[in-house]
């Protein structure tokens, strides 16, 4: 069986990287979620990672502090939580690049989109830290900017839950999850897959998203390799 995708966008939340203590790095569960990222690329394909960087810092929930300052520091989060997945990913063989929108030169390239698909051609693991750049903007849409910047063939967007439902299923038992959905849905219904702003950039870019469990890494190899795993979400 071939594979699926040829280059993919994987979305990981700072949340997924720090496991069960809810905060900080977990060296054993983001060695589990780089195994599987290897597991990829040894199959061929192209990936390219965007980080979050909630396990460190919540901007939104910063208090009084001033929002673009608290998004900054955000951003800043979303470096480390970049160079802590590129050291596993090397450990265990991988060729990687860490792309910083802010620059930083002393320990990342600067975000350059032609560099950055020069490197996933050659195949080279991409991360992408510091979201957009731009305060405001979550690392969903910097997630759904650089998917489209970069061709990705889907935009793979790792969750704690197995896909969208119309309601919590955490909260709610008869919760109803969804196959396939369209971004109008999920903007028209506010599923809260992801914010508005990145499910916009996916509709206008005809952008293809997968929303799946990363508690079982292998997920990502799975639905690379074309298996019926998480929710598709698409315009059609």
């Amino acid at each position: 069986m071939g594979v699926k995708y040829k280059r993919i966008l994987l979305k990981l939340s700072g949340e997924a990287l720090a496991g069960d203590k809810k905060q900080g790095l977990d060296h054993d569960v983001i060695t589990e979620i780089c195994k599987s990222i290897k597991k990829v690329t040894d199959a061929g394909v192209q990936v390219a990672v965007v980080v979050g960087g909630g396990n460190f810092w919540r901007g939104r929930s910063s208090g009084t502090m001033d929002r673009t300052r608290a998004d900054h520091i955000g951003m800043l989060a979303t470096a480390m939580n970049a160079l802590a997945v590129a050291d596993v990913l090397e450990s265990l063989g991988c060729d990687v690049r860490v792309q910083t929108a802010i620059s930083m030169q002393q320990v990342a390239e600067p975000y350059i989109r032609n560099r950055a698909v020069r490197h996933l051609e050659k195949g080279r693991v991409v991360i992408f830290g510091c979201g957009t750049g731009n305060p405001f903007f979550s690392t969903d849409t910097a997630a759904s900017l650089r998917a489209a910047e970069i061709q990705a063939d889907i935009y793979f967007k790792a969750t704690m839950v197995d896909g969208v439902y119309d309601k919590d299923p955490h909260v709610y038992p008869d919760a109803k999850k969804y196959d396939t959905l369209t971004f109008a849905q999920v903007l028209s219904e506010n599923l809260g897959v992801m914010d508005s702003t990145a499910a916009t950039m996916c509709r206008d870019n005809n952008m293809k998203m997968l929303v799946f469990d990363l508690s079982r890494p292998d997920n990502i190899y799975d639905a690379v390799m074309g298996e019926n795993v998480g929710t598709v979400v698409s315009n059609d």
